[in-house]
């Protein structure tokens, strides 16, 4: 399982990256996963649902299960966070897990970076990020704070950064996957 990072700040297109770029790694054989690190708390469950009862109750874990999939809730309580590592071990086996956040996490990274954000750079204080993209208009024009010895991906080209997420990788698609 290969793991691979996709950082910046809220607002800069990292979840519209990774919605993207699924489809373009499954179409060349890949089974991907995603792991998302949220800053704040947050739950998916809803009161009064039964299982929302139960962690209430004070279980320490409520797994949801039907035809089409499953979930499971686990209440940390007082324990710390896990790792990144802690929670991946929780993942089925597939070729890539792709993680959104877990930003100082030591996997390498694809640094996601809009000027027009205002937002500083990632790289300069973040050794694993290993390319930038961005969306500044055309190489002549790009920020001069966008760093010289890392690849610089458009950000609007999936292809060429799912291509080089697979090239960085050396990950191998399936050869009788549909394309």
């Amino acid at each position: 399982m290969k793991i691979f990072g996709i950082a910046g700040y809220s607002g800069s297109g990292k979840t519209t990256l990774l919605e993207r770029l699924i489809p373009r790694l499954t179409a060349r054989g890949l089974r991907v996963s995603v792991i998302k690190h949220a800053h704040h708390g947050f739950d998916i469950d809803r009161p009064g649902k039964d299982s929302y009862r139960h962690r209430e109750a004070g279980a320490s874990e409520v797994m949801l299960t039907g035809g089409e999939r499953w979930a499971l809730l686990h209440e940390l309580r007082d324990e710390a966070e896990p790792t990144l590592a802690g929670y991946l071990a929780h993942f089925s086996p597939c070729d890539l897990v792709l993680v959104e956040g877990f930003k100082n996490e030591p996997v390498p990274k694809l640094e996601v970076h809009r000027p027009a954000n205002g937002k500083p750079p990632l790289w300069p204080e973040n050794p694993n990020v290993v390319a930038v993209a961005t969306d500044a208009p055309g190489e002549a024009r790009l920020p001069a704070y966008l760093p010289a010895h890392l690849p610089i991906l458009d950000l609007n080209d999936v292809e060429a950064i799912a291509d080089f997420v697979v090239d960085t990788l050396n990950l191998q698609g399936k050869t009788d996957a549909p394309v």
